[in-house]
């Protein structure tokens, strides 16, 4: 077990507590935290969001694809900038840590560093970005790319499951498509970018670590592919000359699986479906499902898409149907700044820390962010490493020692 620093002030936990408490009473859903990006419950978290930024003394405004963003000038308003950040849309039926920690976090610690009357020597900026999850437009972190110049267009035309598209959704919200290109970041103008985040997984709890250092972010393929086949009657067909989308697809699935645990340290997920006409009585006509395939090496990767995709493509020869596939994501496995990780690290030891290395088998806005400036994580203990299920939970002890751990190293880096 490593030695946890103790403290009997708990205040900056507790603070970040209250603030995540507060957004996770905004929601598309009355039973549960399902917070899609450009949606109304998105709007009013960045409205409270926005006033959580002012209220810490930050001059804020939500940019023109609803991230939220809050600055503060330092001693010299012309030096390089620190980027906090994290997100704040959720998947569907949510917990409420995932993305908001980090966002909450950075306030806290300009709240801290007004406290303690330190005056930053440059700009630090909080940003609480909008569509970090891709749950409803087929998107690759849309709202952290902006900022590095990387937002694809075709994004605004892309549409979520009841066929309203991104460019819609944004104005409805009060965004500004014609805008996007204004809120690209010049690299010479930002030193790094900080993200905390719950870990996502069990290797903290399982090694008594409250947080852990990030050391690279996996890289992710996802696709859409659709299985087409010949709907008949289910009681009139016979078995020998039917071609039914259903079970070809169910057949792909399990290739996949099998393919996905074939290498080391590689996961492959089929994490959505729906058939076609999907009448008991019919044979199914059609299947869309869903790939989402993720390995710390980009060439690994890309093999096992490749294995994926003629396994697909070899079922679908032998039982008679079609198989089309959509690439959606290629994100590159990312490494996280040496530098940065080694101001965290020297952070860890005089907190009494063990500087315990974690690498990331999900996705986060750090991998846009690290094309535009030097970027680092922190990864917090979650329960059971449980995330993405409203059973995802983190103590308040270890909230505040991420809390503390943030304050030391921005302290350190706008010193």
């Amino acid at each position: 077990m490593t030695h946890i620093p103790t403290t009997d002030d708990l205040s900056l936990g507790r603070r970040a507590m209250a603030l995540l408490d507060l957004l996770a009473q905004h929601s598309d859903e009355p039973t549960r935290l399902t917070r899609l990006y450009l949606s109304a419950a998105h709007r009013r978290a960045a409205e409270a969001t926005l006033a959580f930024m002012k209220d810490a003394g930050l001059d804020a405004h939500i940019d023109p694809l609803g991230t939220v963003v809050g600055r503060l000038e330092g001693a010299n308003p012309e030096a390089p900038a620190l980027l906090i950040g994290s997100h704040i849309d959720t998947v569907v039926d949510a917990g409420r840590y995932d993305g908001t920690l980090g966002v909450v976090l950075g306030i806290v610690v300009i709240e801290a560093l007004r406290q303690l009357r330190i005056a930053p020597s440059c700009p630090i900026e909080i940003v609480a970005f909008g569509d970090e999850e891709n749950a409803r437009f087929p998107t690759n972190l849309s709202t952290s790319q902006a900022f590095s110049g990387r937002y694809d267009p075709a994004w605004l035309d892309g549409k979520d499951q009841d066929g309203v598209t991104l460019r819609k959704a944004l104005a409805a919200f009060g965004g500004d498509p014609a805008r996007i290109d204004a809120i690209k970041r010049d690299r010479a103008r930002y030193r790094g970018y900080l993200e905390v985040h719950i870990e996502q997984g069990p290797r903290l709890e399982a090694t008594g670590n409250p947080v852990g250092i990030v050391s690279a972010i996996t890289g992710i393929s996802r696709a859409r592919m659709a299985v087409t086949g010949e709907a008949g009657h289910a009681g009139t067909v016979p078995m020998n000359i039917r071609r039914d989308a259903l079970a070809a697809a169910a057949e792909m699935m399990v290739a996949i699986e099998r393919t996905g645990a074939t290498r080391l340290d590689t996961v492959a997920t089929v994490g959505a479906a729906q058939v076609h006409p999907g009448a008991i009585n019919v044979i199914p006509a059609r299947v869309d499902f869903t790939l989402d395939a993720r390995a710390p090496n980009d060439a690994v990767r890309h093999a096992m898409m490749a294995d994926m995709i003629a396994e697909c493509e070899s079922v679908a020869q032998r039982r008679g149907v079609a198989l089309s596939l959509e690439p959606f994501m290629d994100s590159p496995a990312t490494p996280m700044d040496p530098g940065l990780i080694g101001i965290f690290e020297r952070t860890f030891a005089a907190l009494g820390l063990d500087p315990m290395r974690v690498a990331s088998g999900a996705g986060h806005d750090a991998v846009a962010m690290a094309a535009l400036c030097p970027s680092a994580m922190l990864f917090v203990r979650c329960k059971g490493g449980i995330s993405h299920n409203p059973a995802e939970s983190i103590t308040v002890e270890d909230a505040d020692v991420a809390a503390r751990v943030l304050v030391e190293v921005v302290k350190t880096i706008v010193a």
